[in-house]
């Protein structure tokens, strides 16, 4: 998670978030401060939430992350958590204001999503991918999904916890469960 507890971007975030997994499997919620290699590879599964706008804290820390270089683990970086996977693996961030409902086109097939749908965009940057990634959705504005090419990481740029559970859904039974790629 990349709010502290009783924080607005815990309850703002996180809590969404955990609505929706918390009928699908067991989960523990852990500020990424407290999160290190040898948890990382307990769990079955890594979702890195989104922040408020002016939150850039993860994007400031990320050799709070360096675990997840060799993580084996599936992850799904939501809104600043793509933005930090971003990062950790070489990326670039580019300015795109997005607030309100965004117009979202997949444009590599995925388990995650498929077509063109509406979600719920509060973001300032987006990620310019390094060789390592590719886009599998954007908008007219900007790249709206990155996957790594290799492995089971995911960063959406959306908020799927507002709008769009069914992709929460997915990443935790078709990713998590069966790691399928």
């Amino acid at each position: 998670m990349n709010s502290k507890k009783d924080s607005l971007g815990f309850y703002e975030f996180v809590l969404p978030i955990i609505s929706v997994v918390e009928t699908l499997d067991s989960f523990v919620v852990r500020h990424y401060t407290e999160v290190n290699a040898n948890e990382a590879e307990a769990s079955d599964s890594i979702i890195l939430s989104g922040t408020p706008l002016k939150d850039n804290a993860t994007l400031n820390q990320t050799d709070k992350f360096g675990w997840m270089k060799n993580c084996s683990k599936p992850i799904l970086g939501i809104c600043a958590g793509m933005q930090t996977i971003g990062l950790i693996f070489g990326s670039k961030l580019t300015k795109c204001l997005g607030m309100g409902m965004t117009k979202v086109s997949t444009i590599v097939e995925n388990p995650l999503f498929s077509s063109t749908f509406q979600a719920y965009s509060l973001h300032n940057y987006s990620v310019v991918p390094s060789v390592e990634f590719e886009v599998i959705a954007e908008s007219n504005q900007c790249s709206q999904a990155i996957k790594h090419r290799q492995r089971n990481i995911y960063g959406i740029l959306f908020h799927p916890e507002v709008r769009n559970h069914e992709i929460l859904q997915r990443f935790v039974y078709t990713i998590s469960k069966h790691r399928r790629v």
